[in-house]
């Protein structure tokens, strides 16, 4: 993620002009020509390190280390560089919305250096990542249940689809009048899930009811009236530590990494 992106628009350029050896050979072709090694560029116009550096990412990309790759990384850096020479030529290194663009990019690269050694230096105490971890399994709790519901507007309305369920009409036929465009086509299965994933009135009536059974008063939220109906209950899965750890470490993360961008804008005064 913290990697910067060396090339642009000049890949996608190589990408549709490119030489033909850029392309997969066809099937049943002589295999003389991928076994040779690739020639060598004959001038290098470009630093060694941006060598280095391209074939580091390009490998670390999964492409396979070949005289083919390292050959395609030279072109590519001296095309790149004689480039650069043309457009200094034209003086649009001189231009001052390339100026920005060209200044706004080295600072992306410096940014996320910093950024990336900070996190190095900062990692989430482990405690704090088991705190996290608890305080989730508190608020999934150690129940599931797997519900439907239909939403309509009035709580007119819903008082009729409970008279009907009680007159013994189906759930699912009377949830196509539903509001909710996720769950009124699959009888108003909402599937399973934790109390903390609704809002609190509709939870609040979900886990008082039994199996099977659904609301006999309609229920209200900030999305509407819902009529609510448990089809089954079971012990919440909720997978160990270890597991999630990773998802934690980056949640926290990305939690300190706000909090000290906060600081140093407080510190700098804006």
């Amino acid at each position: 993620m913290l990697r910067p992106t060396l090339i642009v628009s000049l890949a996608a350029a190589f990408a549709l002009a490119g030489p033909a050896h850029a392309q997969a050979p066809a099937k049943g072709a002589a295999p003389a020509a991928a076994t040779a090694p690739a020639a060598p560029a004959a001038k290098e116009l470009y630093p060694k390190a941006y060598y280095d550096y391209l074939l580091k990412e390009r490998l670390a990309q999964g492409q396979p280390d070949s005289p083919e790759l390292r050959n395609a990384v030279r072109e590519e850096l001296n095309t790149r560089e004689l480039l650069v020479r043309e457009a200094k030529k034209k003086g649009l290194d001189k231009n001052a919305d390339v100026k920005n663009q060209m200044d706004l990019s080295a600072q992306t690269v410096l940014v996320r250096a910093y950024v990336s050694d900070w996190v190095k230096a900062n990692p989430v105490p482990e405690a704090d990542l088991r705190k996290e971890y608890d305080k989730i399994k508190t608020q999934i709790g150690d129940r599931e249940y797997k519900v439907r519901h239909i939403l309509v507007e009035k709580e007119g309305d819903a008082k009729e689809i409970i008279v009907a369920l009680q007159k013994g009409e189906r759930f699912e036929k009377l949830a196509e009048q539903s509001k909710d465009p996720g769950s009124k086509g699959n009888g108003g299965d909402l599937d399973w899930n934790a109390p903390s994933n609704f809002v609190k009135p509709f939870s609040d009536a979900m886990i008082k009811l039994e199996k099977g059974k659904f609301t006999a008063q309609p229920v209200q939220s900030q999305f509407g009236w819902h009529v609510i109906r448990v089809d089954d209950v079971r012990d919440a899965k909720i997978p160990p530590f270890e597991e999630v750890k990773p998802q934690l470490q980056q949640r926290l993360q990305a939690q300190h990494l706000d909090a000290y961008f906060k600081e140093l804008r407080t510190k700098g005064g804006v």
